[in-house]
């Protein structure tokens, strides 16, 4: 009688944490580990249904640490030399200020795709200034790529408080501000793209633009284990990697209070433009082509594969990358300990890029 299969991490074992997990990269779990990030985050003292005033402090003290881990991460990486910054600050389409982050190579010739850069934080924490998110977007200057980080506001923290729609809108002001400028930025395609919340960003404001009939802006979307589903306060069966990955990094608690800045009175809960998971299959029609890249330990993973999913169903030229191994954004923030895996997602990016 043949052994009943074994189920991976916390579906399998209950009790299984990051730093246990057999298939946890090493390399992560070691520089996890002097940060207490290895094993299971403290429970958050909020949830979904946790009052406003109590959501926003606690995203304001959550704010600080996470806005560290980036710098502390790559801390030891090499200067970047061949990339010159700049920032813009443009009305948005609310009529605010907002600023944007521009990385420009300076040993190309002729015009060169670029990156319309969302950041992460569930759309209610984080700066596209943080240290982590510059490094990132001078990377993918560094192989040839012009970046535009969007400073778009949060539902919390210290850009905050500003719910939904407010950072799709800004979002999608920088985005038309790049497609305007296209020939002054010395950029031949526009790829929007960012992780986590600015996974959501990214595939939101694709699906903004095709509403307003402007989707020409968009030659393709790059979007990292994108936070799509809003389905965290009770977990979605149909997403066992909310189960089995559980407390790897994040926990479903913490992103379940986070739906609730972004959404205050629950009626954006369901809306594509608020959290594209639920996304109809029509509604993804004519998009152009995407890359969706999930990470193998993340309780995201199974909502930004399903969303490839949707995107096939629907005719779109599509693919997806698992980055095994690794927690949520895992192939984003261990520049230090784990540069291939880094480097090997900016290659994917360019690559990609490039061949729009």
């Amino acid at each position: 009688m043949s052994a009943s299969p074994v189920l991976p991490g916390k579906l399998g074992d209950p009790e299984m944490l990051m730093n246990t997990d057999p298939r946890s990269d090493p390399r992560m779990v070691a520089a996890m580990s002097p940060l207490g990030l290895d094993g299971a985050p403290e429970p958050a003292p909020v949830d979904i249904d946790s009052p406003q005033e109590a959501l926003q402090e606690y995203a304001m003290a959550a704010e600080e640490g996470f806005a560290a881990l980036g710098g502390v991460l790559s801390m030891n990486a090499p200067p970047i030399t061949n990339v010159e910054r700049r920032t813009e600050v443009i009305k948005g389409i609310d009529g605010n200020d907002i600023s944007l982050y521009i990385h420009t190579p300076t040993d190309v010739d002729g015009p060169v795709p670029g990156i319309v850069h969302t950041h992460g934080g569930g759309m209610s924490i984080l700066e596209a200034s943080n240290a982590g998110y510059v490094r990132w977007r001078d990377e993918l200057a560094s192989v040839g790529l012009v970046v535009v980080g969007v400073e778009f506001r949060n539902a919390a923290g210290k850009l905050g408080p500003h719910p939904f729609p407010a950072g799709l809108h800004d979002s999608f002001s920088g985005l038309m501000w790049a497609d305007e400028n296209r020939d002054a930025l010395g950029i031949s395609k526009i790829v929007i793209s960012g992780e986590s919340g600015g996974g959501n960003l990214s595939i939101a404001t694709t699906l903004k633009a095709k509403e307003d009939g402007v989707l020409d802006m968009v030659d393709g979307v790059f979007a990292q284990c994108p936070y799509i589903s809003g389905l965290y306060a009770e977990k979605d069966p149909a997403l066992p990697s909310l189960y089995e990955n559980d407390d790897y990094f994040l926990n479903c608690s913490m992103m379940g209070s986070m739906v609730r800045m972004y959404s205050p009175d629950g009626t954006a809960d369901t809306n594509p433009l608020a959290w594209p998971y639920h996304a109809e299959v029509a509604d993804l029609q004519g998009l152009p082509p995407h890359v969706i890249s999930v990470n193998e330990l993340d309780p995201l993973r199974d909502e930004g594969l399903a969303y490839f999913r949707k995107l096939l169903a629907a005719g779109v030229p599509a693919s997806s990358r698992t980055v095994n191994g690794t927690c949520h954004a895992g192939d984003c923030l261990f520049r230090d300990a784990m540069p291939d895996v880094y480097a090997s997602t900016i290659s994917a990016i360019k690559s990609f890029a490039d061949s729009l």
